[in-house]
């Protein structure tokens, strides 16, 4: 009797992200140096660019390649922006910030402890992805959640009134 195969395989979970990058080598060696990934697999063309390939972040799993020449996948380079934004949750975001942003990343937005009890801030790599990066520090109530959503809310307009 054959083994059951697993509808979801070993390491992954129901949802994984797949990124498209320019230069996916380059990606892989900047996610290992920003965030401590660890290449799990790579599959390269025959002209040595990589097809596709694994890293694993933290518990989870990503998978990246390179744009397809005869598709419709696009790296954020050549839309010129990012239309999502990877979140990282972390033991220690101030350290991972400050790392990403010595591997290369940009900081798009400073590292604040949020409403929400979180401490968050978000860098953009060197291939165009966004990454939200937090840590939780607080455990908030749905009640206080509202009450500093709308406190923040009204700071935003009174900062962008000025």
């Amino acid at each position: 009797m054959a083994p059951s195969v697993k509808p979801i395989p070993e390491g992954f979970h129901s949802v994984t992200p797949y990124l498209v990058v320019s230069d996916a080598a380059r990606a892989i060696e900047f996610y290992k140096r920003a965030f401590g990934a660890q290449e799990v697999m790579r599959m390269n063309t025959p002209q040595g660019k990589v097809f596709h390939a694994e890293i694993k972040i933290g518990d989870s799993m990503v998978m990246l390649g390179e744009p397809p020449p005869h598709g419709d996948l696009r790296s954020p380079e050549t839309l010129h922006g990012s239309t999502v934004s990877m979140m990282l949750y972390l033991e220690d975001v101030d350290a991972t910030f400050e790392q990403a942003v010595s591997a290369g990343a940009k900081a798009a937005q400073a590292l604040t402890d949020m409403f929400w009890g979180d401490r968050h801030g978000r860098v953009v790599d060197p291939f165009g992805h966004s990454w939200s990066l937090s840590q939780h520090i607080e455990d908030v109530s749905p009640e206080e959640m509202a009450r500093r959503s709308e406190a923040a809310a009204k700071a935003a307009q009174s900062a962008s009134a000025s």
